[in-house]
């Protein structure tokens, strides 16, 4: 349904679509884990994605990133 809503928006986001694709089609492993899905995978993949784009952009003396929390 998310896939078919971003398709109809033009607002496609792979990623986004393939967390529901995973969550819809994945075995048993992902269903046993239910809404904790949503946490685990995603939520340490987010975290681990913001961890690495603090140390990289702040890396430069010139940067700060960032700019605003």
């Amino acid at each position: 349904m998310v896939i078919v809503r971003m398709h109809l928006t033009k607002t496609l986001h792979p990623p986004g679509g393939a967390t529901a694709l995973i969550a819809v089609i994945g075995g048993e492993s992902f269903h046993d884990l239910g809404y904790l899905f949503v946490f685990l995978p995603v939520g340490v993949g987010a975290a681990i994605l913001l961890f690495v784009a603090l140390i990289v952009n702040n890396i430069p003396q010139n940067r700060c990133y960032p700019e605003y929390w």
